[in-house]
């Protein structure tokens, strides 16, 4: 289903993955992604911090006071933000396999000009990106919106999923880790861009 990434050259080059676990990681991937994608060579340098990494995000799946178009909205805002295009293009792979509206999620880069979000979808995409500036700038007023829409479990599952992604987005660009087109090879056309002119962050 996936294909070969565009770019493979990595700042810290993909070990080989080995040993039993890493059969279990390399067979998990294929048959989740249709490849071994290079971060996970990358993070076969240090087994530990890749299980505990994939631990974190297989308990994150449970949490559920969001609904997951929403989060997934979220989330990809916050990666366009912080500028983690394996990121991106993994979670619009990943929206393609839940079978959430693809239409909807490839506008997420261009959100603030487009009109096929709701609302609360709006301001928990402005949460995302504000939450994931240095420094962050969350105002008041939108976190009392979002209380009266989501409840305070709701931001609180947001506001955990954006962080996530930050840790995910800035470790990922740190590392030199690119998109490998996962959503071009299951055939999904390219998320879409802002227009020229047109603000990315509040």
């Amino acid at each position: 289903m996936a294909g070969q990434g565009m770019d493979s050259s990595t700042r810290v080059p993909a070990a080989e993955i080995t040993g039993v676990y890493g059969a279990l990681v390399r067979t998990m991937s294929r048959r989740m992604l249709g490849q071994v994608p290079d971060s996970l060579g990358v993070m076969w340098h240090h087994p530990a911090v890749l299980r505990d990494f994939m631990g974190l995000a297989r308990k994150a799946e449970r949490w559920d006071r969001l609904d997951d178009g929403l989060g997934t909205y979220a989330i990809m805002a916050a990666a366009a933000t912080i500028g983690c295009g394996f990121c991106l293009d993994f979670n619009y792979f990943l929206a393609h396999g839940k079978g959430l509206d693809e239409a909807k999620v490839r506008e997420v880069p261009r959100w603030r000009e487009s009109a096929v979000f709701t609302p609360t979808e709006r301001r928990a995409m402005e949460y995302a990106e504000r939450a994931s500036q240095t420094p962050p700038t969350v105002t008041d007023e939108l976190v009392a919106a979002l209380l009266g829409e989501l409840g305070a479990p709701g931001v609180l599952e947001l506001t955990a999923r954006v962080a996530l992604m930050n840790m995910t987005a800035r470790s990922n660009i740190a590392l030199g880790i690119r998109s490998q087109e996962f959503a071009a090879s299951c055939g999904l056309p390219p998320l879409a861009t802002p227009s020229t002119g047109v603000a990315s962050r509040p």
